[in-house]
């Protein structure tokens, strides 16, 4: 396949009108014109990963099933989010390991490629567990985390940790050079915090979310993040979650080699309003809303690619920006930049034809194919 006249997203980060070859799943130096695809009006973006999901289409990840996941990929690479790293809840150890085998017997034959696995608990703050199922919380443990990953076959990228808990420096430590650690659903100070950070964490689950608020007299979790150059963290640009104006402030404070969009979508996410759930517990979904019986937000209801464009064209983020923090360092943050996140030859041909002016969806590429 030959790409002619799209403003085309490069690996410094800007828009170059180009045209772009495909050799069977890759991305080429030249090759043939037998089938040609005219971006004119377009942007040419790699495609997207999401690194933090829960579900879509009435399907969650925690279903722990094959039809389930072939369900999202499906959907997610429809949105041109054509590689996926979804999340587990806190669920018991049973439920947890079902999930994990589950995943590492999926076959990756359909949709958007599933890269790895976010483990969002079980060793969060009670105090700050969100939408996540307090029964199940459990202690930092590195020996049970061990388990886990390898009943995944070793699919585990992020593990969410609060480090205010008892363990949870120790477990730190142990392993911080096997997975992504990262701070998420905690009530720990700017101290507590930092620690973590000096000692191997370099990561916030959606930020802002679940933590403590950054206050001039209390920086919490955002001003240690900010601080620590190493760490990277999650975004939720739904509309909902951050106001635009605290978005816009982010990427202020960390720039936008620092920042991951997410979604933290549910399986509400492409389905029509109504009664959904997530980790066991009712969600309502209203809108772009999804919430638990007590109001309280249940992850988000909008995929990655609607993110991107709310950043874009009602937060005032530049394209080049959101589309670095949506497919690059998404990517790399998951270790898998090699093969993803950049319209580079040698690397799988996923990206996606967006319209100029609105950011539609004009073409998603899958592996060198059309979808």
């Amino acid at each position: 396949m030959k790409i002619i006249n799209a403003k085309v997203y490069t690996e410094d980060g800007t828009f170059q009108t180009k045209d772009v070859y495909t050799d069977g799943e890759k991305i080429a130096v030249s090759g043939n014109d037998e089938e040609v695809l005219d971006g004119s009006g377009c942007y040419l973006i790699p495609g997207l990963t999401d690194i933090h999901f829960h579900g879509c289409v009435g399907r969650d990840f925690c279903d722990g099933s094959q039809e389930s996941m072939e369900a999202m990929a499906v959907y997610e690479a429809s949105q041109g989010v054509t590689t996926i790293v979804p999340a587990t809840m806190t669920l018991g150890k049973d439920t947890l390991e079902k999930i994990c085998r589950a995943a590492a017997a999926y076959k990756n034959e359909k949709g958007a490629v599933l890269c790895g696995i976010n483990m969002e608990g079980p060793f969060i703050s009670l105090a700050r567990k969100g939408a996540q199922n307090g029964d199940y919380v459990h202690r930092p443990d590195a020996d049970l985390f061990r388990e886990l990953n390898a009943a995944s076959g070793g699919l585990v990228k992020i593990l969410a940790i609060a480090p205010e808990e008892p363990g949870a420096m120790e477990c730190i430590e142990e392993l911080k050079d096997e997975v992504v650690l990262s701070v998420a659903h905690t009530t720990a100070d700017y101290e507590t915090a930092s620690k973590a950070f000096q000692n191997g964490v370099h990561h916030v689950t959606h930020l802002y979310n679940a933590m403590s608020g950054l206050s001039h007299r209390s920086p919490g979790v955002v001003g240690a993040a900010a601080d620590h150059e190493a760490v990277e963290a999650e975004l939720i640009c739904d509309g909902i979650h951050i106001h635009p104006v605290t978005v816009r402030q982010t990427f202020k404070m960390f720039g936008d080699d620092r920042i991951i969009l997410i979604s933290d979508s549910m399986e509400a996410t492409g389905m029509p309003d109504g009664e959904y759930a997530l980790g066991g517990q009712k969600v309502f979904k209203k809108g772009n809303y999804a919430t638990l019986e007590d109001g309280t937000l249940a992850g988000s209801a909008t995929n990655l690619m609607d993110c991107l464009r709310t950043a874009v064209l009602k937060m005032g983020i530049p394209l080049e920006s959101a589309v670095k923090c949506a497919a690059v360092n998404s990517a790399r943050s998951v270790g898998i930049y090699d093969s993803y996140g950049s319209i580079t030859p040698g690397k799988t041909a996923n990206m996606v034809l967006l319209k100029e002016d609105d950011l539609s969806t004009v073409q998603v590429i899958l592996k060198g194919k059309k979808i």
